[in-house]
C-alpha cells in the first residue's frame, strides 16, 4: 500500500528527518519518506501489519500531526441505483453526497504541531464505494487552503514584530543613533530613560515592547522545547533557546539593576544597564520570521507548476441525464459512463469518447501542441483540453483522479516530494545538526567563561551559535531545486516521475532509441510515384492503387487512399477482390476509368509526378541535358497527351516484387535496380500490374519526425552515444541511420532483444537511457537506468518508464537530459552554500577567531545571517525557472519540412521506365532539387510579439487569423514566449500581418 500524509508542524530538516525515523521504526513499514518543502510523507507499507491510524499515531508521538492525503478522490458514501435518475433527483442527490463528501476529513487542524486529527466525520476509503477512511483525511484542495491560511497568518505576525520591533530598537539604541547619525532625542526620551536613575524604567519599556513580539512568535518556544523534550530538537529550538537566553539574561539584569538602585550602587546599574538583551531577543525573533516569510513566499513560486495544472482542471460539467434534460454539476460528480456535453469555449471535464458531432479541440495544456485536433464520433476526448468551435456529445470513460489531468497532477507533486541519491548526506547531517550545535552552544559557553571572559561576552557567543546554524538550508537545499526542475520540465511536456530518475537523466552516456513512433512518425505517408508505361498518368495509377487498398486492411492502405482523397480523385470499384497476406492484392474494375490530360508538374515536390515519363520521348530516347529548365522542356512534350483510361473487366495486381514475379510479370534489370535503390532510402515501394503488365510504383514511408535529426545531433554534442534499436529489415534501418548520422543500429529485433541489448551495454559500463512509446517497448524501458516514454499524451500512467514526454518530440529527450544536469547542478550549488555556510558561521559565532583577529559576532546579525541562508537557497533554485530547451522551434520546423520533401525527392529518384537509362533518372533528380531549393530560398520567416495570449483557444484565434494572409504558408505559435512564428512564401507587408492580429482582438508588440 502506498499512501501520502500531510505532515504539520515540520520547520527544518531536523523535523523532517524525525518523523522519517519514527515512521521506519513500525514494524510493516517498507519505506517511509519526508519532503520538507511540499510538507508530505510518501508510505509505503504492508497494510496487513498496519494501518493508516498506527502511522499517524507514530508522528503524532514524534511531536508532530500527520493527515491522510486523498487527492481529491471521489468518496462515495451510499450505493447508487442502477436505474439513472431523473434531472430532480440526481441532482439532489448528487449534490448531497458532496456535501457528505466534503464534511468527510476535510477540517482544519488546530491542534498545533503535536496535534494529529484533521477533523472527525467518516467516509469513504479511497478506492472503495462505500466509506471512506475516518478522520484524518484531507484532499488537495485543504492543504492549499491551509497553505494560504498560514501565509495570511505569518504576513499579519511578520507585521506586528516589525511594528513593536522598531520602537524597541530605538530605546535600545536612542543614544548610537544620535551618535552614528546625529538623530536627535526627543525631551521625553532623555527625561524618562536616560541616565542611572531611569535604568529600571529604561529596561522595562524595553520587556514591555518585547512582549507582542514573543507570543506573536510563541510558536517557535512551543515547539521548540516540545520537540526538545521528545528528544529530537529542531530549528525551533535552537531559536527558542537563543531567545529564551537573551530573555532570561536581560531579567537577570533587570534584578540586578534594582538591587543596585536599592544599595546606591551606580557602577553595577550601569554595567547591568548596558548588557540588556532584549532588543537582540526581539531582533532574533523578527528577522527568523522575516526570513521565513521571505522563505514561504519563495517557496511558493516553486510549486506554481502543479498550481497552474490544477487551475486547468475544471469546474463543472453540463450531464445529459436519461430523460435527456441537462444540467450542470461539479465536475468531482461525474462518473463513469455518464454522458455529458461540450460546448464551443468550454474545457472538457473528464477522459471520454465522443458520441456524437464534430469538433476541432485544442490539447496545448496537456500535449503541448499548439494545433487543434480534429474531433468526431469515436475519438478521445482528454480533460482539461478546449473545445473549438463545434458541439460534442461525449461519455465520460475515465474521471476524477483516473483523468489523464489528475495523473499529470499526480506525477508532478510525486516527482516534487520525492528524493534524489545526492540528498542522502544532507539528511543524515541533519538528523544530528541541531544536538551537536547545542553541544557546541554549550561547549563556548564554558570556553570563555573558563577562559576569563566576562558572563556578557560567553552569554553573547554561545547565543549567536544558537542563532545562525541553520538546519533549514541543509534540508531546502534537495528538494527546492527537484520541486522547480520537475516544474519546469511540466511546463515543458516532460513528466519526471522521481528525484532518483532527475539525477540519474543526469549521468546517462548512452541514449538508445527506437525507430518507429520515436524516431519516426509511425504512420505511412505517400513518398512518391512513377509510370513505367507511356499511355497511363499517374493519375490513373494513383486511382487504381486507390481502387484495390480500399478492400484491403494493410497499413500502406491508408497512406495511399489518403493520398487520393487529397488529390481530388475518385476511387472505383473492384470486384473479385482476393487479399495474398504477406504479398500483395488483386481485383477486377467494375467500372470505367475514363482518359485523362497528362499534366506532369516536375517542380510539385509534394504530389504525385510523371517524372518518368517525362523524361523519356516518345522514340523511346532520353535527354542528356542538365537542369529545370531540360526537365521543363522534357515535361512538355507530353503535355497534350491523354491516358488511354481502363474499360471494366481489367485485372490488375498491387503488391512487391515476389507477387508480381509470382503472376507472371516481366521486372527488367533496370527497373530493379531503381526499386533497390528505392528501398535503400528506407522508402516501401509498391508495385501496379495491368492485364499483364507492370504499370508503375509508388513509394510509402514512414517519415522521420521534423525533430529527430536535431535531437540526435545534440545529444552527440552532449558527449551522448545514440543507438537505435528496431524490429524492421537492415536496409530501411540503415536508410534512416545514414540519413540522421547515427553511430550504431541494431536491426531485426524483438522486444526482449532490446532488453538484452541495454543490459549488454549496462554490463559494459554504460549508463543507458531507453526512449521508446511505451507498449511493445516497456521490457526495455524498464531495464535502463532511465526508461523515457515518448508521445504518452494520453497514457501518462506508463509505469515502465521513468520519465513521460507528452509530446511525440525527440527534443524533449535532450531537454530532459539538460533538464536535469541544471538541476543537479543546482542542488550540488544549494549543498555546497548550506555547509560551507555552516562550516564558516558557526566558529564565527563562537568567537573562535576573536583571539586573533578581534573578530566577534552580534546574535542579532547571526540572526539574520541564517534567516537569509535560506532564502538564497530557494532562490538559487528559483533560477531554474529560467531554463530553456535550447531549440528554436521555427529553424526546426524548416529543417523538418526538408528533410521530408529531400524524401519525396530521394523516394522518386529511382523510379525508371523499362527502357529508361540511369542518367535521366540523375537529370530529373537534379533538376526537381533545383526547383526546389530555388522555391525554398524565397521563403521567409518572420516572428511576431503579441499581447494579450491567455490560453489556447487565443493562440488559436490568433493562428487562423494569419493563416487566411495571403501569402503565409505556415503559423507556428507559442503561448509561453507570446510569439507567433509565421512562414511566408513570398514577401508580406508586416502592416498586413498586424491587422490580421488585431482584427483577432489582439495587439502586436513587434515583428522581427
Amino acid at each position: 500500500m502506498r499512501e501520502r500524509y500531510h505532515i504539520t508542524g515540520m520547520t527544518c530538516s531536523a523535523c523532517s528527518s524525525h518523523v522519517e525515523k519514527a515512521v521506519n521504526k513500525l514494524a510493516g513499514i517498507e519505506k517511509a519518506s519526508v519532503n520538507l518543502l511540499t510538507e508530505t510523507m510518501e508510505v509505503v507499507y504492508d497494510e496487513s501489519r498496519l494501518t493508516w491510524e498506527d502511522i499517524t499515531a507514530a508522528v503524532d508521538k514524534a511531536g508532530y500531526g500527520a493527515s491522510l492525503i486523498l487527492g481529491g478522490a471521489r468518496r462515495v458514501t451510499t450505493i447508487e441505483s442502477e436505474n439513472r435518475m431523473s434531472c430532480g433527483a440526481s441532482c439532489n442527490d448528487r449534490e448531497k453526497e458532496a456535501g457528505e463528501t466534503a464534511g468527510s476529513g476535510s477540517g482544519e487542524n488546530t491542534g498545533g504541531a503535536g496535534s494529529g486529527t484533521i477533523g472527525n466525520g467518516t467516509g469513504a476509503k479511497p478506492g472503495n464505494s462505500v466509506g471512506a477512511k475516518p478522520g484524518n483525511s484531507v484532499g488537495r484542495g485543504s492543504v492549499q487552503q491551509k497553505a494560504k491560511a498560514e501565509a495570511g497568518a505569518m504576513k499579519w505576525r511578520l507585521g506586528i514584530s516589525i511594528g513593536f520591533l522598531i520602537p524597541l530598537m530605538y530605546v535600545a539604541m536612542y543614544h548610537m543613533y544620535n551618535e552614528w547619525f546625529g538623530l536627535p532625542i526627543p525631551g521625553f526620551v532623555h527625561h524618562y530613560l536616560h541616565g542611572n536613575e531611569n535604568a529600571m524604567t529604561f529596561a522595562m519599556t524595553q520587556l514591555l515592547l518585547l512582549l507582542p513580539i514573543v507570543y506573536m512568535n510563541r510558536k517557535f518556544f512551543s515547539v521548540g522545547f516540545k520537540t526538545i523534550g521528545h528528544l529530537s530538537p529542531n530549528m525551533d529550538s535552537l531559536i527558542a533557546l537563543g531567545a529564551s537566553a537573551a530573555i532570561g539574561y536581560g531579567i537577570f539584569a533587570m534584578y540586578r539593576i534594582s538591587y543596585g538602585l536599592g544599595h546606591g550602587d551606580m557602577a553595577l546599574v550601569e554595567q547591568y544597564s548596558h548588557d540588556l538583551y532584549f532588543e537582540s531577543a526581539g531582533m532574533i525573533l523578527t528577522l527568523i520570521t522575516v526570513g521565513k516569510y521571505l522563505e514561504s513566499r519563495s517557496k511558493g513560486k516553486t510549486s506554481e507548476a502543479i498550481t497552474k495544472l490544477m487551475d486547468l482542471s475544471p469546474k463543472t460539467a453540463i450531464l445529459l441525464t436519461a430523460d435527456g434534460q441537462e444540467t450542470e454539476v461539479p465536475t468531482e460528480l461525474l462518473k463513469a459512463g455518464d454522458i455529458f456535453l461540450i460546448k464551443p469555449g468550454s474545457l472538457v471535464p473528464a477522459d471520454g469518447t465522443v458520441l456524437e458531432g464534430n469538433s476541432s479541440i485544442d490539447e496545448a495544456a496537456i500535449t503541448g501542441e499548439s494545433i487543434p485536433v480534429e474531433k468526431q464520433a469515436g475519438d478521445k476526448v482528454v480533460s482539461a483540453t478546449v473545445n473549438k468551435s463545434g458541439f460534442l456529445k461525449c461519455r465520460a470513460d475515465r474521471v476524477g483522479e483516473d483523468t489523464t489531468l489528475s495523473q499529470i497532477i499526480r506525477l508532478v507533486e510525486e516527482a516534487s516530494a520525492s528524493k534524489a541519491p545526492i540528498a542522502q548526506l544532507a539528511d543524515q547531517v541533519a538528523g544530528v545538526f541541531v544536538p551537536v550545535v547545542m553541544g557546541i552552544a554549550l561547549v563556548t559557553l564554558a570556553v570563555w567563561l573558563l577562559a576569563g571572559a566576562g558572563a556578557e561576552f560567553a552569554i553573547s557567543s554561545a547565543i549567536a551559535v544558537l542563532v545562525i546554524s541553520c538546519p533549514c538550508a541543509l534540508g531546502l537545499a534537495t528538494p527546492v531545486a527537484i520541486m522547480v526542475g520537475t516544474g519546469v520540465g511540466a511546463n515543458h511536456g516532460i513528466l519526471i516521475k522521481s528525484g532518483e530518475a532527475l539525477q540519474q537523466a543526469k549521468e546517462i552516456d548512452t541514449v538508445v532509441m527506437d525507430k518507429t513512433g520515436t524516431i519516426t512518425s509511425g504512420k505511412l505517408r505517400f513518398s512518391g510515384c512513377g509510370c513505367y508505361v507511356p499511355d497511363l498518368s499517374v493519375e490513373t495509377l494513383v486511382q487504381i492503387a486507390a481502387a484495390l487498398e480500399k478492400k484491403s486492411e494493410h497499413p500502406l492502405a491508408e497512406a495511399i487512399l489518403e493520398r487520393a482523397g487529397r488529390d481530388g480523385l475518385s476511387v472505383p470499384e473492384i470486384r473479385d477482390f482476393k487479399a495474398v497476406p504477406g504479398r500483395g492484392i488483386e481485383g477486377v474494375l467494375a467500372e470505367e476509368i475514363p482518359p485523362r490530360s497528362m499534366v506532369p508538374d516536375v517542380s510539385d515536390g509534394d504530389g504525385p509526378t510523371a517524372v518518368f515519363v517525362a523524361g523519356k520521348k516518345e522514340d523511346g530516347s532520353v535527354s542528356v541535358e542538365q537542369g529545370g529548365k531540360a526537365a521543363g522542356r522534357l515535361a512538355g512534350e507530353v503535355r497534350n497527351r491523354t491516358d488511354s483510361g481502363w474499360k471494366p473487366g481489367a485485372h490488375f495486381l498491387v503488391g512487391n516484387r515476389a507477387y508480381m514475379e509470382e503472376n507472371g510479370i516481366i521486372i527488367d534489370p533496370v527497373t530493379a535496380q531503381g526499386l533497390d535503390r528505392i528501398a535503400e532510402e528506407g522508402h516501401t515501394p509498391l508495385l501496379v500490374a495491368g492485364e499483364g503488365r507492370l504499370l508503375g510504383e509508388i513509394d510509402v514511408t514512414d517519415g522521420v519526425k521534423a525533430g529527430s535529426h536535431d535531437a540526435i545531433r545534440k545529444f552527440r554534442e552532449m558527449g551522448i552515444r545514440v543507438v537505435m534499436l528496431t524490429g524492421d529489415n537492415r536496409r530501411t534501418a540503415e536508410a534512416v541511420r545514414r540519413q540522421l548520422d547515427i553511430e550504431e543500429v541494431v536491426a531485426e529485433v524483438l522486444p526482449q532483444d532490446k532488453e538484452k541489448k541495454i543490459r549488454e551495454l549496462q554490463k559494459a559500463g554504460r549508463r543507458v537511457a531507453m526512449i521508446g512509446d511505451g507498449i511493445n517497448d516497456a521490457p526495455a524501458l524498464a531495464a535502463a537506468d532511465v526508461g523515457m516514454a515518448i508521445g504518452a499524451g494520453t497514457d501518462v500512467a506508463m509505469e515502465s518508464a521513468d520519465i513521460v514526454l507528452m509530446k511525440s518530440d525527440l527534443r524533449d529527450a535532450v531537454t530532459a537530459v539538460r533538464l536535469s544536469r541544471a538541476v543537479i547542478r543546482n542542488i550540488k550549488q544549494n549543498l555546497f552554500w548550506a555547509f560551507f555556510y555552516n562550516a564558516i558561521g558557526i566558529p564565527l559565532a563562537a568567537g573562535v577567531w576573536y583571539p586573533l583577529f578581534g573578530i566577534k559576532l552580534n546574535p542579532m546579525f547571526g540572526a539574520a545571517a541564517m534567516s537569509l541562508s535560506s532564502v538564497f537557497v530557494v532562490g538559487n533554485a528559483l533560477r531554474l525557472r529560467g531554463f530553456k530547451s535550447g531549440f528554436a522551434k521555427k529553424k526546426l520546423a524548416a529543417k523538418g519540412s526538408e528533410g521530408m520533401a529531400s524524401g519525396s525527392a530521394k523516394g522518386s529518384e529511382g523510379m525508371a521506365s523499362g527502357s529508361a537509362k540511369e542518367s535521366a533518372e540523375s537529370e530529373m533528380r537534379v533538376a526537381a532539387e533545383t526547383q526546389k531549393q530555388e522555391s525554398e530560398e524565397k521563403k521567409m520567416t518572420k516572428v511576431i510579439t503579441i499581447e494579450g495570449m491567455m490560453c489556447g483557444h487565443c493562440t488559436g484565434r490568433v493562428q487562423k487569423a494569419l493563416e487566411e494572409v495571403a501569402g503565409v504558408s505556415a503559423v507556428t505559435m507559442s503561448l509561453e514566449n507570446k510569439t507567433a512564428t509565421v512562414e511566408l512564401n513570398g514577401e508580406v507587408a508586416d502592416q498586413a500581418l498586424t491587422a490580421a492580429v488585431t482584427e483577432a482582438g489582439y495587439e502586436v508588440k513587434g515583428i522581427a
